[in-house]
């Protein structure tokens, strides 16, 4: 009896050792630091090259068209496309109104107020008349669908006949 007794002892110690040494990871070969633990939780290697874009080919950033300086023509037909007067804009705007009625050819499409500027028809063109506060009153300009002062003939011309009657 004291044989079997004995049996079962080293049996159980060495089911012990074993159930412990299995649980702790010891008879796992090869998985060492980071690559013991699931793909998904593993941090992800990059090679030293691909570190950093290349920009050695990269393209130059374009400067803005605010941030150049325009050309001779293009400030002076800038100073044809404007004239500033004194007063409010509200004042401005209400007496822009009555001068563009009082043009032969211009249809109003639109006014709003709120953005003083009112939409025109005159000679075949189409653009914005825009009045602007300033620290002098405000300013009269003609604008074109992109936002740029106009070049066209006819909102050069308009512009005048605005400036002539307003007295700008």
């Amino acid at each position: 009896m004291r044989q079997t007794s004995t049996f079962r002892v080293l049996s159980l110690t060495l089911l012990a050792v074993a159930t412990i040494a299995t649980t702790t990871g010891c008879f796992k070969r090869g998985a060492k630091g980071d690559y013991a633990l699931a793909p998904e939780s593993r941090p992800l290697e990059v090679p030293p090259d691909l570190n950093l874009p290349n920009t050695a080919g990269a393209a130059a950033v374009p400067a803005l068209a605010s941030a150049v300086k325009p050309s001779p023509a293009a400030a002076a037909t800038s100073a044809q496309s404007g004239f500033a007067l004194s007063g409010s804009r509200d004042e401005v705007f209400a007496k822009v109104g009555e001068a563009l009625a009082g043009i032969e050819g211009v249809n109003i499409a639109s006014r709003a107020q709120l953005l003083g500027s009112y939409d025109i028809g005159y000679e075949g063109s189409n653009f914005l008349v825009r009045v602007v506060a300033v620290d002098a009153g405000a300013y009269v300009s003609a604008v074109d669908p992109r936002g740029l002062p106009a070049t066209d003939a006819a909102a050069l011309k308009l512009v005048e006949a605005l400036k002539a009657r307003l007295g700008g």
